[in-house]
């Protein structure tokens, strides 16, 4: 399974960013996935989960209700639709695939990653 993440870019206080994260050598229904982010020096932190078994979804608090994750079948890509964007938000995000019905915000259960994109929120 790879995993390849893209869409990140400079972006102003309150502005909008839509990641991508493309999904090849399994289906979407075959997984969880997650975004995560890092910023230099901190832990990888959780940021949303998405069940493709039933499309439950997670989101940090401090991302909830600005950010959307949602997943397309058809091109095989999970998103990860950002609004509001704080400079906290500043980040490389990573996309990772987990087992299906696993709804984990530790790294560490996921097993596929894809490259990070970076998400700089500056005016």
């Amino acid at each position: 399974v790879q995993l390849q993440a893209s869409g990140g870019g400079l972006v102003q206080p309150g502005g909008s960013l839509r990641l991508s994260c493309v999904v090849s050598g399994s289906s979407l229904d075959s997984h969880s996935f997650g975004w995560f982010r890092q910023v230099p020096g901190k832990e990888r932190e959780w940021v949303s989960v998405l069940a493709s078994s039933d499309g439950s979804t997670l989101y940090r608090p401090s991302v909830k209700g600005r950010f959307t994750v949602s997943k397309n079948s058809a091109d095989n890509t999970v998103y990860l639709q950002m609004s509001g964007l704080k400079p906290e938000d500043t980040a490389v995000y990573y996309c990772a695939a987990a087992l299906p019905l696993l709804m984990a915000t530790n790294p560490s259960y996921y097993e596929y990653w894809g490259r990070g994109t970076l998400v700089t929120v500056s005016s």
